[in-house]
């Protein structure tokens, strides 16, 4: 174990030395447990007469000890004072809590149901792909994610589909649907609806009136914090136009306007207001999102894009933190007509479910930015899809016909599920779809008759219904308004069993990549539904649907999974550090 104390003020140095050699003594297990308690109790006489010395008192100790684990990305498994010297015991006074500085929602996997009971599913669009980004990075670091940071509609969604285009008339969307045989189990079927949004091109979008919130709080204060947000602000300022106009708020220990509403032609003063930015102190972040807010309006285009991009970790520490609190004011705020945009930064102390719930409640989307090519992807490459929304409130409803299916689960979606009551209610919001973006959505669906998750039911007629629609597997129905709102607009579409292939080869390169994708993501939550098709099972079936893979994206996948199969692998018994 190595921790850095030279940073330390030299009366908490004796202290953090002390600390290490004690620590060092310990022999500490993979659980955290002490192994030789004794050992740390002689480790600590041996450097008492170091630490004498200084002798902090109790609250600067503790202050001191938080700075040296933050510092490290530690975190205590076991009470500090189980493996520390004496004097570290106040550390375990009333108050004093050690936790994960990472914060995610971790809700349950969607339930099975029967169609005979519960027929139709209805859940919000959602086009964020901020958690595959953060898982990557996790990977990278060399450990597995936690559960609550794999959302599996946002790991699906981040790739790129061939889907159909938007017909004639007033509908911005097409419509794909596709049935194949499940790759992990071989009694239900993998029904995919896809949906492509109509595209624009960057010239084609109206004048954007746009708001860069940046924390320059000290936690950004790292590689991966201000100077990658600085190299991100850049990239969307070379795409700017004459008649796009940006100002710059930013938010530490308190708000300030580094840069009033500023013609896109004037890229230079720009570039330069956004160079200057220097991080340092607390994170006052409601502060700043109401300021933001205020910019927005200052500049507001009537007829225009009208958004705010926020960068930060999320590590809100000043002023209103309270999450509740925080979606509440972005979901009061949406209602002037400006939008927020979440850009998630940062390690070790990252607020992932504050960023992707903020995007929600502000009508915007969510991407977390672990490089400058993934910078470029969503700010670049990805920019009218960034900005521009061409459906607002989507919904997406389908449901079963028992006489051809007996039981579907959905796969992800579990923070964007509606009552079916919610699919007409115009007051309900739901996710907004940007210029050529693709929603991806996988049913998990057993044959009627078929073999499925359920015990059958002693005291009710298990024979299937029929009707004249029996060729029918599904009827969707997608809801949406337009950019400006107003009264919905309803499309319905049966989807059919002939659609079936035959086996999953037979299926897309597309179909087949993006069950490879929702494989994983079931893989890293514990892999309830996939059964003896593991990780290994998955990259092969990634590798042989990679297809064009234009921007190297899916070979990327394929590597990610290969390298989270070897932090699964077990470590031999002899190869343990004890």
């Amino acid at each position: 174990m190595s921790l850095p104390v030279h940073f330390l003020r030299p009366a908490a140095q004796g202290f953090a030395i002390g600390l290490l050699i004690a620590v060092a003594g310990c022999g500490i297990s993979r659980e955290g447990e002490p192994k030789q308690k004794a050992a740390a109790q002689d480790a600590a006489a041996q450097v008492e007469p170091l630490a004498k010395p200084a002798s902090p008192p109790p609250v600067q100790m503790r202050e001191e000890s938080a700075k040296l684990q933050r510092s490290a990305g530690y975190v205590a498994q076991a009470p500090i004072a189980s493996i520390a010297p004496a004097p570290m015991a106040d550390l375990q006074q009333p108050g004093y809590v050690d936790v994960p500085r990472e914060q995610y929602q971790s809700l349950p996997d969607n339930p099975v149901h029967a169609v005979a009971q519960e027929p139709v599913s209805t859940f919000s669009v959602d086009v964020d792909t901020g958690s595959y980004a953060n898982v990557r990075r996790i990977l990278n670091e060399g450990r597995l994610p936690p559960k609550g940071a794999v959302r599996l509609e946002e790991m699906v969604n981040y790739f790129p589909y061939e889907y159909a285009q938007a017909g004639e008339g007033d509908s911005p969307f097409g419509i794909t649907t596709e049935l194949a045989p499940t790759p992990w189990n071989p009694n239900t079927r993998l029904l995919r609806v896809g949906i492509k949004a109509s595209d624009r091109s960057v010239a084609e979008l109206p004048p954007a009136n746009l708001v860069f919130l940046v924390d320059v709080s000290g936690s950004m204060d790292r590689r991966e914090g201000l100077p990658l947000v600085k190299s991100t602000l850049k990239l969307l300022v070379d795409q700017l136009r004459d008649q796009d106009k940006v100002s710059l708020v930013v938010y530490a220990g308190e708000s300030r306007v580094v840069l009033e509403p500023t013609s896109g032609r004037d890229k230079a003063t720009i570039r330069s207001a956004i160079e200057q930015l220097q991080a340092g102190g607390s994170t006052a972040g409601a502060s700043g999102i109401e300021l933001a807010y205020r910019m927005a309006q200052k500049g507001y285009l009537a007829k225009g894009i009208n958004r705010i991009l926020l960068a930060t970790d999320g590590d809100f520490n000043v002023g209103i933190s309270d999450f509740e609190t925080l979606k509440q004011m972005a979901a009061e705020k949406r209602r002037s007509g400006v939008s927020l945009t979440t850009l998630g930064y940062g390690v070790d102390n990252y607020n992932e479910q504050l960023m992707e719930q903020l995007a929600d409640a502000g009508d915007g989307n969510y991407a977390y930015i672990d490089n400058l090519r993934e910078a470029r992807k969503v700010l670049v490459d990805q920019l009218s899809s960034t900005l521009a929304v061409v459906a607002k409130d989507v919904k997406i409803q389908l449901e079963f016909n028992p006489a051809q299916v007996s039981e579907y689960r959905l796969l992800g979606y579990e923070n964007r599920a509606l009552k079916r009551e919610d699919f007409s209610n115009d007051k309900v919001d739901a996710g907004e779809i940007g210029a050529g973006h693709t929603v991806t959505a996988l049913y998990e669906i057993v044959p009627a008759g078929g073999k499925g998750w359920l015990e059958p039911l002693r005291y009710q007629n298990g024979a299937a219904k029929t009707d004249a629609k029996g060729d029918e597997l599904a009827l969707l129905r997608l809801r949406y308004k337009g950019p400006q709102g107003g009264a919905s607009q309803l499309i319905e579409r049966p989807i059919r069993a002939a659609e079936q292939r035959a086996n999953i080869a037979q299926a897309s390169d597309d179909l087949r990549f993006a069950a490879a994708v929702a494989a994983f993501a079931q893989q890293l939550e514990g892999g309830r539904y996939t059964g003896g098709f593991d990780i290994g099972d998955t990259v092969q079936l990634a590798r042989a649907a990679r297809g064009e893979d234009r921007f190297g994206l899916r070979a990327e996948f394929v590597q990610l999974a290969e390298l989270a199969q070897s932090l699964q692998t077990p470590v031999p018994e002899q190869a343990r550090i004890e």
